[in-house]
């Protein structure tokens, strides 16, 4: 099979807490390896350890950004930066992270969303090949992690988001091209609304 975009989703569930700095974080799982989602991929552990290795670069250097909403790209468009992950670890066969949602346009309105108790999706962002293993779709090797995006459709059941004190999303979803559309409209000339 050919290498193309492969997106992740898992539910998101948070309370925004702000700390004296004015920061928000919240922690909570990212990816789950091992078990198939609703979109019947795997990510084999070994794979996403290598991935979240290599990620630790972006996140030493603070370049561990996200979007809101998918875009069908590979690139993160820096007018749609919604978060920085801040730090990512294992627990079990759960990738789990530290998110810091940014003052940014869309980061502005990921935090009103999640304060007004919106549940969204943490979704990954890479690209790879899939193969048939039975009767799921297996990432396979050549998998290279871009980031985890924010959307509005989860995959997976299961993976929270909680304050911390410091998507059924496929690319053809309609709702992520309607949001992207919709951001970009309200965006135009530098006029995006703040929350």
């Amino acid at each position: 099979m050919s290498k193309g975009l492969l997106i992740e989703t898992h539910l998101f569930e948070a309370k925004l807490q702000q700390e004296e700095n004015g920061t928000y974080l919240v922690k909570g799982i990212l990816q789950r390896a091992g078990a198939p989602n609703q979109n019947n991929r795997r990510y084999p552990k070994e794979i996403l350890m290598r991935e979240c290795q290599k990620y630790q670069q972006l996140i030493k250097e603070r370049r561990a950004l996200g979007e809101l909403d998918h875009p069908e790209s590979p690139v993160i468009n820096l007018k749609n930066v919604s978060h920085n992950i801040r730090e990512i670890y294992w627990e079990g066969d759960d990738v789990c992270g530290v998110v810091e949602i940014l003052s940014t346009p869309s980061g502005n309105i990921l935090k009103a969303l999640i304060g007004a108790g919106i549940k969204v999706g943490v979704s990954s962002r890479g690209m790879g090949s899939l193969k048939q293993v039975g009767e799921v779709l297996e990432v396979q090797d050549d998998f290279d992690l871009l980031c985890w995006d924010f959307v509005s459709t989860p995959s997976n059941p299961g993976s929270y988001m909680t304050p911390l004190h410091e998507g059924l999303s496929t690319p053809s979803n309609p709702y992520s091209k309607v949001n992207s559309i919709i951001t970009d409209i309200l965006c135009a000339n530098g006029t995006c609304p703040t929350f």
